[in-house]
């Protein structure tokens, strides 16, 4: 069947750390189930935390030992794609029938990536993707992504694709997904602006595909006692704004604001053939003879051994 229903679940981390979190997001199995949402979407960084406003003591030219001292923190709080909290979302995706698409802070050696995975009921985890260009400060904890990880998934919603945050604001990344025939475009996200919202329909409109947009949700942190340079008030840290948008860019449901919750939109994929009827960005639209993208897909290991 083509007509189904996603969802995304808009919901913050846990400054309790990743058990605490996992913990939160398994509370809304019950919901989940009762929607019989075949995808839904969480936010970008959501198991490992995004650290709005943390500065991890650095200074051009040099790093103070605390900073240190945090990152290892951040490090722990990290996950493992092969540990206990990816395989307590396989169960909760085997369980309720919906695949997962959703942000965690993954480890690998001592580097972190900030990485969107994918989650299918019954076959667990089948494909990552690592944000290829972190931005501004998240360069200070989170290494760069490569090719290699620009899967398209194959799954009862559709063809899943996924990109992280800002990663949504690069043309030629939108359009080597494009050309994968992505169906459904995930966007793990802590962008709450009304700009964001704007992207978010530009894409789903120059796609021709859904989208499901997924922010995370914080409070202010003077409710958590803590306090940064450049946040004196009380507005949220982050303010969610989650949204599901039509291929024509017409909002289907959201924007979600200042509150957790599971966000719902049935969608037709047998609508895109339509959609792409008088614009194809990909197929006919296109101009080969003018423009083209060379993608290179190889993984890109910091260290090579030739062993002929």
């Amino acid at each position: 069947m083509s007509k189904t229903t996603v969802a995304a679940l808009q919901i913050g981390s846990d400054p309790r750390g990743k058990a605490a979190t996992l913990e939160a997001v398994l509370a809304y199995e019950a919901q989940i189930a009762a929607t019989g949402a075949s995808l839904v979407v969480m936010p970008e960084a959501l198991l490992g935390g995004y650290p709005k406003g943390s500065d991890f003591g650095t200074r051009l030219g040099y790093r103070l030992p605390e900073g240190r001292a945090a990152f290892a923190q951040y490090y722990e709080n990290a996950v493992d794609l092969d540990g206990p909290e990816i395989a307590a979302l396989a169960a909760l995706s085997e369980r309720t029938g919906a695949a997962l698409v959703l942000g965690v802070i993954e480890r690998a050696g001592s580097s972190l990536y900030c990485t969107a995975v994918f989650i299918e009921p019954g076959q667990g985890l089948v494909a990552k993707h690592r944000k290829l260009m972190p931005t501004g400060s998240e360069r200070l904890i989170w290494a760069q992504g490569d090719g290699s990880t620009l899967p398209v998934v194959d799954s009862r919603a559709g063809r899943l694709g996924a990109a992280i945050c800002w990663e949504n604001h690069m043309p030629l990344l939108r359009t080597a997904m494009y050309a994968k025939g992505v169906e459904i475009w995930c966007a793990p996200t802590v962008d709450e602006r009304d700009i964001w919202r704007s992207t978010m329909r530009h894409i789903a409109h120059e796609g021709r595909c859904f989208v499901v947009s997924c922010c995370q949700v914080q409070p202010s942190p003077r409710t958590l006692g803590q306090s940064f340079a450049g946040w004196d008030d009380d507005r949220p840290l982050i303010a969610g704004g989650s949204l599901i948008v039509g291929p024509l860019g017409d909002v289907l449901a959201g924007p979600l604001e200042g509150e957790t919750g599971l966000l719902t939109a049935t969608i037709d994929t047998a609508d895109l053939v339509g959609a792409r009827y008088d614009f194809d960005v990909v197929g006919h639209y296109a101009r080969p003879d003018v423009f083209t993208l060379t993608v290179d897909e190889r993984p890109k290991p910091g260290v090579v051994r030739i062993t002929d």
